[in-house]
């Protein structure tokens, strides 16, 4: 049997998303002598009798026959249809409509949209919506875009045009090739943008009939199910529920649950079991709004399909966790299977906090590919002992001294305990940005440290006795200097060829003011406690800066970064000059 695709909705805020998925259902219910709505747990079914009579004109023009039981709209936010519906492999999702302001263009969560798509792998399509609020465009009372075009102003095709165009280009940087949907050769290789405005409807069969046909010809595999098999769902959300306690929101994308069968999910101790007691399904959309009873009980639902599970024991139940119905002793390892590698940790790095399985596995996959660590993952609000784990980690790892949270609070004490101890707490809402203000933390962390050892190891340093420079013999001698390489400042120790301690600069001048520092190519006057010119230093003659071995190590080591390839040839020669010596 070949179940309805699952076809998330997602776009920036304020782009059209929920008008778009209300459009759709006010169209339904308009049209309801031809089949109803039914509307789940966060999705909404439109059967295939009302997409036909949406698209009829255009089934009819392009003789397209369709065999769909129906859509599945996702009514939830696009990221967390993809991060709290997973599933082993991706996500729940089969395709996905990426909503754009044809006005705005891509957004910041555009962007995100489009890489979680991307990380997942999913097919997806392009509404440009609000076509209408384009200048001079003239609402038709039809859900055709190419009929309501024939009533438009040249001038106005034309800027629809060039605001798809510039959409082209945007998901060209991303990485996808794409067309206006009627110019699209290879539907596989090429996105297609469909026009519409979900305000007034227009272009809504287009884009229904697109998405209908793309799924029906390439997810036809993706798409069968066994209905009498055993129950495969993803767990949405976990709430409470007056009268039923705790529930949990299913989106079931293969086989049936029955009421009295066994489910296994993943709770924060391991996988946990329970009975169900009641399938509740929301009344239909076109009774919501006519009655006051919210649920209705049903005795067995197939996919695909949202559902609210009542059952004991569900207090543990994590969003995202795998959702399968116990048949045989093996549940336990199906439920690990599917979560595979989430919850593996690396020996120092960042803790992550998140509001569910798939948030932390995004964010993991995000955090790898940039080649950042994870020492702890967990569900749930961040609390004062994920502040004092995060502490621990600064003996270890220094940018490990961070909390990563996505989608969750911060408990007061923790607060607290973060501001005592110095972790820092990073929250975030969009995924790509967290990922983003994480690695302008370390960034800003690195060079921090960076500052920190510029300002106490002593670089190494040549510098050159200009002749006829001295202006005072000892106490201190003051004369010029040429920097020949590296890098000189006050208080750094010069040596001879001969590996000899000289003196220490005391200060250095350049026109009567001041420097904190001279580097390679300036001549400056130096005044160094120590030494007699004309005895222990000569016109004409060269010194060294010494570097501790300390310096040494960490300027050819962990800090290489601060020093250029001549500076590190010279630093060599200076580490050579101090070994004869020590020889002699």
């Amino acid at each position: 049997m070949i179940r309805q695709p699952i076809i998330c909705v997602m776009g920036h805020v304020d782009h059209g998303k929920t008008t778009l998925l209300d459009r759709i259902r006010n169209t339904t219910v308009a049209v309801r002598e031809a089949g109803g709505i039914t509307q789940h747990i966060g999705a909404s079914e439109v059967p295939i009798d009302v997409i036909n009579k949406i698209c009829a004109d255009l089934s009819n023009a392009f003789s397209v026959k369709i065999t769909l039981p129906g859509l599945l709209f996702i009514d939830t936010p696009g990221h967390e249809a993809f991060t709290n519906l997973r599933r082993r492999g991706g996500s729940v999702a089969d395709m996905a409509i990426l909503v754009v302001d044809i006005n705005q263009g891509f957004e910041p969560q555009t962007v995100e949209a489009v890489e979680i798509l991307k990380e997942y792998k999913t097919p997806f399509v392009i509404a440009a919506n609000k076509v209408d609020a384009m200048s001079g465009w003239q609402v038709q009372n039809t859900n055709s875009m190419a009929e309501s075009m024939k009533h438009q102003r040249k001038d106005v095709l034309e800027r629809m045009e060039n605001g798809m165009y510039g959409i082209m280009g945007k998901i060209g940087e991303l990485g996808f090739a794409s067309n206006i949907f009627d110019q699209v050769k290879n539907f596989q290789k090429e996105v297609a943008i469909v026009p519409i405005s979900a305000k007034t409807g227009e272009g809504i069969a287009e884009l229904l009939m697109v998405v209908t046909g793309l799924a029906q010809r390439y997810l036809e595999m993706r798409l069968k199910i066994e209905v009498s098999g055993p129950g495969r769902g993803s767990i949405l959300e976990r709430k409470e529920v007056r009268g039923l306690g705790t529930t949990i929101d299913v989106i079931l994308y293969d086989g049936s649950l029955h009421v009295n069968d066994t489910i296994a999910f993943a709770t924060v101790d391991g996988v946990a079991k329970t009975k169900i007691k009641a399938l509740l399904k929301p009344k239909p959309l076109v009774e919501i709004r006519e009655s006051s009873s919210k649920f209705f009980n049903v005795d067995e639902v197939s996919a695909a399909a949202g559902i609210k599970i009542s059952a004991n024991d569900l207090d543990g139940a994590l969003p995202g966790s795998p959702v399968i119905q116990v048949i045989g002793e093996e549940y336990a390892n199906q439920i690990n299977s599917e979560l595979g590698s989430v919850f593996k940790t690396d020996r120092t790095g960042a803790v992550l906090k998140a509001d569910s399985i798939g948030s932390i596995e995004a964010l993991s996959k995000l955090l790898e590919a940039e080649g950042l660590k994870i020492s702890k993952k967990g569900i749930g609000n961040v609390t004062k002992r994920d502040v004092m784990d995060a502490f621990s980690m600064k003996a270890l790892d220094q940018l490990g001294s961070v909390i990563i949270s996505f989608g969750v609070k911060t408990e007061a004490d923790a607060h607290e305990e973060a501001a005592a101890s110095g972790v820092t707490i990073i929250e975030g809402s969009i995924i790509y940005k967290l990922i983003d203000d994480y690695k302008e933390y370390i960034t800003k962390k690195k060079g921090d440290a960076a500052k920190a050892v510029e300002d106490m190891v002593v670089f190494p340093g040549e510098i050159y006795l200009i002749p006829n420079s001295c202006f005072r013999v000892s106490g201190p001698a003051i004369f010029g200097v040429q920097v020949k390489e590296g890098r000189i400042r006050p208080g750094y120790v010069l040596i001879n060829e001969a590996g000899v301690v000289i003196g220490r600069i005391k200060g250095i001048q350049s026109d009567k003011n001041a420097l904190p520092e001279a580097r390679k190519g300036e001549s400056v006057a130096v005044s160094v406690e120590g030494p007699t010119y004309g005895r222990q230093i000569k016109e004409n003659q060269t010194l060294y800066t010494r570097p501790t071995d300390s310096d040494e190590g960490t300027l050819l080591g962990a800090q290489r970064g601060l020093i250029d390839d001549d500076e590190a040839v010279l630093l060599r020669r200076i580490i050579e000059i101090k070994r004869k010596a020590k020889e002699r």
